[in-house]
């Protein structure tokens, strides 16, 4: 048995074994599940901040992006989490403040029940595609170590990641995500050397790259490239995720520093990635594009450094599922069962049936990655959806006092509908990303109708009062 094989089954068995440590000693209820007691500290925020962030979608999907388009494009791509990040800084006291289990909670605290329902719908059919690419990313880790069959694979780290998120809630995800979060940085780190001398240095690197992936902007037109950086942008800004690590911080002043250390770690992981893909192009120039980091990981740096940058890929990859899967429950549990409900709901009660709603959702997200032929695509349906539909509303919570509920009710649901219609009926028309269609009709249907029916005197209340 290989030791790259030993290491993420190691690492896999850990997890679990803390998901079921944290499930037995810190859940008692609901607010235990969703985030973890609102007593996480900075250490630990800032790490599940970027566990969560950098998941499949850097590890497996942003990878493929900079094999097949070159680093000097993935600057441009991969840059929209840090300028969101910057954003995140100027309103994470604000949220931890309103102390919300869900950003359509939040979002009904201004605009009302219907606001919150739609949201939900939204979030779910976002983060449900979300899980779907984490579950294919761990399968190439299992195929490239083990030899398991994508299929069989994605299947294997589905069941973990649904067990995971239904045993310990936030908790469990929170620390793991924090130890692997130590795990890339440092694998990184010590394998960048080894990287850059098989490839010659920065020179050797840039001598190396095929002539597309040496370009700017690695043949891709201005509006394709826009159309790969605002998703990761818009997701970020908005993502319930980043809200609920806020929300489960142990203060407000807690909240705002960990966004600090979650830059840095971005940037850091980001840059590193970026190095790692592009030195598989010139390494590796015959591979499946998805594969460039594991591959980079198996064979690219010395055995002990590529069993640390494994074992944290496949962490990361289903720290980012449970995150999601565990949100995407919370949306229906919170915001549409018991919010809705005739009756209140008993606490014991509720917590068994978010655990059980996480085993649903987890299996729809499944078969929704069957739909997709590639993470890459799979992962900008899923970011524009929420980018399209949700961010806008959530800034405009938070920022925007003329917002009005019929404003963000449409925004929402003409984002949401039109990142479908572009995605799925057309086929993504001139293969641009649908968030160049979806965005700018949300965007000016929220100001538009806000304007024509904001009312100073009847307006909903302001949230910034609030916070």
């Amino acid at each position: 048995m290989s030791a790259y094989l030993i290491a993420v089954i190691g690492y896999l068995l850990f997890m679990v074994l803390l998901g079921a440590y944290f499930a037995k000693r810190s859940v008692q209820n609901s607010e235990d599940f969703m985030v973890a007691g609102r007593r996480l500290p900075l250490f630990v925020v800032i790490g599940t901040l970027l566990a969560t962030f950098v998941g499949s979608g850097t590890v497996v999907g942003g990878a493929s992006f900079i094999y097949q388009y070159g680093p000097y494009a993935a600057i441009f791509n991969l840059s929209g989490g840090a300028v969101g990040i910057i954003v995140l800084y100027f309103i994470a006291s604000k949220v931890r403040a309103g102390e919300n289990f869900t950003v359509p909670e939040m979002i009904e605290k201004r605009f009302g029940g219907t606001a919150r329902v739609v949201a939900s719908l939204f979030i779910l059919l976002a983060y449900v595609g979300i899980t779907a690419y984490q579950f294919t990313g761990g399968a190439y880790v299992l195929n490239i170590t083990m030899g398991v069959p994508v299929e069989t694979g994605t299947i294997i780290i589905g069941i973990l990641v649904i067990f995971l998120a239904a045993s310990g809630g936030l908790f469990s995800v929170a620390y793991t995500d924090s130890v692997s979060s130590l795990l890339i940085v440092f694998g990184f780190l010590i394998g960048l050397p080894f990287v850059l001398s098989a490839v010659g240095g920065f020179s050797g690197l840039g001598a190396g790259l095929p002539e597309h992936t040496g370009t700017w902007n690695g043949g891709l037109s201005i509006p394709q490239l826009i159309g790969y950086f605002l998703p990761l942008f818009l997701l970020l800004l908005g993502d319930q995720n980043m809200y609920q690590r806020f929300s489960a911080a142990k203060d407000q002043n807690t909240a705002k520093k960990s966004t600090i250390g979650f830059f840095f770690g971005n940037i850091a992981v980001i840059a590193m990635t970026i190095l790692f893909a592009a030195s598989a192009i010139v390494l590796f120039p015959n591979i499946e594009p998805d594969t460039a980091i594991l591959s980079m990981a198996i064979s690219g740096v010395p055995m002990p450094i590529g069993v640390l940058i494994l074992s944290a890929a496949v962490a990361f990859l289903i720290t980012t599922g449970t995150s999601y899967l565990l949100s995407a429950s919370g949306n229906l549990v919170h915001d549409l069962y018991q919010r809705y409900s005739a009756r209140k709901v008993p606490e014991n009660k509720l917590l068994g049936f978010n655990r059980l709603v996480v085993v649903g959702l987890g299996v729809l997200a499944y078969v929704l990655g069957t739909f997709f032929p590639t993470v890459l695509q799979i992962q900008m349906y899923s970011y524009t959806m929420y980018g399209a539909a949700i961010t806008p509303a959530v800034l405009a919570t938070v920022l925007w006092k003329r917002a009005t509920t019929a404003g963000i009710l449409s925004s929402m649901i003409v984002g949401g509908a039109a990142t479908i219609l572009w995605e799925i009926v057309l086929n993504r028309p001139m293969e641009w990303n649908s968030v160049l269609f979806s965005l700018p009709l949300s965007v000016s249907t929220l100001i538009i109708v806000s304007l024509l029916t904001y009312n100073k005197y009847t307006s909903t209340p302001d949230f910034r009062a609030q916070a």
